[in-house]
């Protein structure tokens, strides 16, 4: 929960300096969902929710044949690291898009083998789908983000863009489709400008 959202680093944060979002962040989520779950009931969910969600864990035992999960997720990394890598562009974007459409077919379709229990490949199967939304989200705002900042590297557009300092990308779901729209940075606090100025 900590690092979900966002972090203190900027666009470049280095491997271990998460550890102060981490616990800062994540001791705060923590308490608000606490705090919410306190103040909500218990929800109802019908029983047809029930079975539906039970019959679409089940489905990748009951194929007959398929993909197998791990060679849908070899290839999504394989398309992530070729098209939504370090450097970017939109050719590159587009076609990792387009990659991920056909990896989000084949991943409805996988076929597992064995039992349910300790089955790291309907494990497997199961995450498919949260990564691939993950990655269409990545890559969607990468190709939207014309302009190059910390870890965000556009060949196609190298220069920063102050446009972009005062803007958000946001990922909604519209139906099966992703959608895409911006949301203004909220400006710093008086108080927190008063101590990034003293430091700079």
């Amino acid at each position: 929960a900590g690092e979900a959202a966002a972090g203190l680093h900027g666009a470049n944060r280095l491997g271990g300096n998460s550890l102060s979002d981490l616990l800062v962040f994540g001791r705060r989520a923590g308490l608000a969902a606490a705090a919410h779950a306190k103040q909500v009931g218990t929800p109802n969910i019908a029983d047809a929710q029930v079975d539906e969600a039970t019959r679409e864990m089940l489905e990748p035992f009951e194929r007959g044949n398929g993909d197998s999960p791990y060679d849908v997720h070899r290839d999504l990394q394989e398309t992530m690291q070729n098209y939504v890598g370090i450097f970017r562009s939109e050719e590159d974007l587009k076609q990792g898009l387009s990659e991920i459409q056909g990896l989000k077919e084949r991943a409805a379709k996988v076929h597992v083998d064995g039992s349910r229990l300790f089955n790291p490949g309907w494990h497997l199967a199961r995450d498919l789908k949260s990564l691939l939304t993950v990655s269409e989200a990545v890559a969607l705002s990468a190709l939207e983000r014309k302009e190059s900042r910390g870890a965000h590297s556009r060949i196609d557009f190298p220069q920063y863009d102050e446009q972009w300092s005062k803007l958000n990308n946001l990922i909604s779901r519209d139906g099966e489709a992703m959608r895409l729209s911006h949301a203004s940075i909220t400006e710093m606090p008086d108080e927190l400008k008063h101590i990034v100025e003293a430091k700079a």
